[in-house]
């Protein structure tokens, strides 16, 4: 019912932001309506509370610091996200995928064509943040 892609410059080499991406204690502090993960660490399956819904995700690509890519089943709901990540000068080139399939979204879509596109300023603007962050000086 729905594909969408994101593609994005941020600040940092791909393996800082291949750390975020699979720091899933993390996901609460910037991910836009992330509200709860099942697991401290990334596994190969785990589950997560996202606006209200529980999704099991299932990680079908890991390759560190390049690829990244996970299926996520909620009641009604199914979602294949991909990330690939590519060194672009002092950044990381981030492509992101997403298929759905389900009704939820598609009547979102219809709703409020802005939603996704919200949805992607904000997760952009706080990752961002996070991979531009510096260690603090000695």
């Amino acid at each position: 019912h729905g594909f969408h892609h994101v593609q994005a410059v941020v600040p940092g080499p791909p393996e800082r932001v291949f750390r975020l991406l699979t720091d899933v204690a993390g996901w609460t502090g910037w991910i836009p309506g992330c509200e709860a993960v099942s697991t401290p660490t990334f596994a190969r399956t785990f589950e997560v509370l996202w606006s209200g819904h529980r999704f099991e995700v299932y990680v079908g690509e890991h390759v560190p610091p390049r690829r990244l890519g996970w299926m996520s089943v909620g009641t009604g709901v199914r979602l294949y996200q991909t990330y690939l990540l590519t060194e672009a000068g002092d950044g990381t080139e981030i492509v992101a995928e997403s298929a759905v399939r389900a009704s939820l979204p598609k009547t979102f879509d219809t709703l409020s064509p802005a939603w996704v596109e919200r949805l992607d300023d904000l997760w952009h603007a706080q990752l961002t943040r996070l991979t531009d962050e510096r260690p603090p000086s000695a």
